[in-house]
């Protein structure tokens, strides 16, 4: 019986990011057609387990242009399309996607945003592209290291009162300043 492995996806107007989440991956076999089908099969875990998937993506793609690296925790796709239109959805047809295919949030942006940000290094996140976050621009390093995307320890430290959102703490608990203040 074979698997499904966690696919992760994010879109440009003329490209898709294909990120399949398969830490220590061994065998990996990785194909991409013209007419826009995307197929793979590795083995992984203790057991060995057969991960296979077959995805027939929403339009045609340009398999020269297109880009596969085989990492060790994952393998990231930057399939190129032959037509720099938005699609609708990632895959073809009416079907719900499958449950193993997410949005890939870290990457996405709007059709609205997207000025062709086709050079962008998602390898350390480039913040001057999100404008002033809360005050966190120039001037105000708040001791945040730049090169990784924000997590929840990172809003903890800042100790700014002149934020634009302001964090929600879970009832019962007080955030630092609050806690020095009773």
């Amino acid at each position: 019986m074979c698997r499904h492995p966690e696919v992760k996806w994010a879109e440009r107007v003329d490209k898709v990011f294909i990120t399949i989440l398969l830490p220590d991956a061994k065998a990996v076999k990785i194909h991409l057609e013209p007419e826009g089908a995307l197929i793979f099969s590795a083995n992984a875990g203790a057991e060995n387990h057969l991960y296979e998937l077959k995805l027939d993506l929403h339009d045609k793609v340009n398999v020269e242009e297109s880009k596969i690296n085989i990492g060790v925790r994952n393998i990231f796709c930057v399939v190129e399309k032959v037509e720099k239109t938005w699609w609708s959805k990632l895959l073809r047809g009416d079907a719900k996607p499958p449950h193993y295919i997410k949005v890939d949030w870290d990457k996405w942006v709007d059709e609205d945003e997207d000025a062709g940000g086709g050079d962008l290094d998602f390898g350390g996140m480039d913040f001057s592209k999100f404008g002033d976050m809360g005050g966190a621009g120039e001037g105000h390093d708040h001791g945040l290291d730049h090169s990784h995307a924000l997590d929840d320890d990172d809003l903890e430290d800042s100790d700014e009162d002149d934020h634009e959102a302001e964090k929600i703490e879970p009832a019962g608990e007080k955030s630092g300043e609050e806690a020095s203040k009773a």
